[in-house]
């Protein structure tokens, strides 16, 4: 007498190893996943699921597909992604990593001038040329960390907000050179005394995003502000009154700096090597007391005209070691204008875009005052 299969007695619509098989020879196919080979698929009746492992060549896991065994259908939630198989297929020796071809020609140089433009990014970003900058700074808006910041209905939607400026960022940016962004975990305060606070650890999300976006991870950089600036936030305040276990919660002093470049095949070398002006690059050259480490200590900086602000002294330094004197520096979130007035005191030109007036006039303003050699060759568009 033969052995009742467990997806019999279930009365799974998928029953066999071949029917799982099947199933996900068609997903695969239309995914456009190729060079891999099945292990055994298993059935797993708690989760009333098949698992059907991928290999490549050589007997290397590159994942699973899931299929409900109930049903039939793909759950493309847990089933491995297309990027994550194809970079494990490279990993494994099977499959060669694409490389971007660069673009032959001349070392670019930027005809854009001084700018200031108002706007949303994701639309302004798409009135400047192609490569047209030389690198990106900015520290994007926070996510409901405050109540005049709650600007997005849910998290997914700020990251979706984010992934589009820097999609659109890599087109202006020169192939090769770097986007830095300032970056660090959001606290959501408990809306009533029976809730907990949130936190959420919001560079690790902006690192899929800039993964995803075809950038190349560089560097992280800490940056350590005095210990009583994380007071302020009230995390650990409590912890410091009750000193109880498992209410410990330190308390934030840093802040990420991430640093990312645009996929090319050029070496770093090459922008040195090829910069039709070997004066500015011996000009921009770094002095003895560059950081060497990651941990960069900076004080806060402070502005009644806008509680989110950046010391000048963190833009001055993310532009001094990842640019020449003359290129071009954008920000897409530009704030009160602080990249901008670093890339001047350096000798680079700036475009800044914001889309609230009122941060588009304190900038104005300062540059008026302040760089009044420079002011009446910035461009402005309101």
């Amino acid at each position: 007498m033969s052995k009742i299969l467990v997806s019999e007695q279930r009365n799974y619509m998928v029953k066999t190893v071949a029917e799982a098989k099947e199933i996900s020879t068609v997903f695969l196919s239309s995914e456009g996943i190729n060079d891999v080979e099945f292990g055994l698929p298993e059935i797993d009746d708690r989760y009333d699921i098949w698992r059907v492992p991928l290999l490549s060549s050589n007997n290397t896991l590159l994942g699973h597909v899931i299929i409900n065994a109930k049903n039939g259908e793909i759950d493309k939630k847990k089933t491995t992604k297309k990027e994550v198989i194809d970079s494990r297929l490279i990993f494994s020796g099977q499959k060669e990593e694409k490389k971007v071809k660069s673009k032959k020609g001349k070392y670019p140089i930027s005809p854009l001038p001084n700018m200031i433009l108002k706007g949303d990014s994701r639309e302004v970003l798409d009135t400047l040329p192609e490569e047209s900058v030389d690198l990106i700074f900015t520290s994007p808006p926070y996510y409901n960390a405050r109540t005049e910041y709650s600007d997005y209905a849910t998290y997914e939607e700020y990251l979706e907000v984010i992934r589009e400026v820097i999609r659109k960022s890599a087109k202006v940016l020169v192939e090769g050179r770097f986007f830095v962004m300032n970056v660090s975990p959001v606290l959501i305060p408990r809306a009533s005394r029976s809730e907990a606070s949130k936190r959420i650890a919001v560079p690790f999300d902006m690192h899929r995003l800039f993964i995803e976006e075809g950038f190349e991870f560089v560097d992280d950089i800490i940056w350590q502000k005095p210990e009583g600036a994380g007071w302020a936030s009230g995390r650990g305040r409590r912890f410091a009154a009750d000193r109880n276990p498992l209410q410990y919660k330190p308390v934030p002093v840093t802040e990420n700096i991430l640093v990312y470049r645009k996929k090319s095949d050029k070496l770093i070398d090459w922008f040195i090597r090829r910069h039709p002006n070997q004066e500015l690059v011996q000009e921009s050259k770094v002095g003895d007391d560059y950081e060497k480490t990651n941990i960069w200590y900076i004080s806060p900086a402070r502005d009644k005209r806008h509680r989110a602000i950046f010391p000048k002294e963190l833009a001055r330094r993310v532009i001094q070691y990842y640019s020449f004197k003359n290129d071009v520096v954008l920000d897409p979130f530009g704030g009160i204008g602080t990249t901008g007035k670093a890339a001047a005191d350096l000798e680079r030109r700036f475009v800044l875009i914001e889309k609230e007036e009122e941060y588009v006039e304190a900038t104005v303003n300062d540059l008026r005052q302040l760089y009044f050699d420079i002011f009446d060759d910035i461009e402005i568009r309101r």
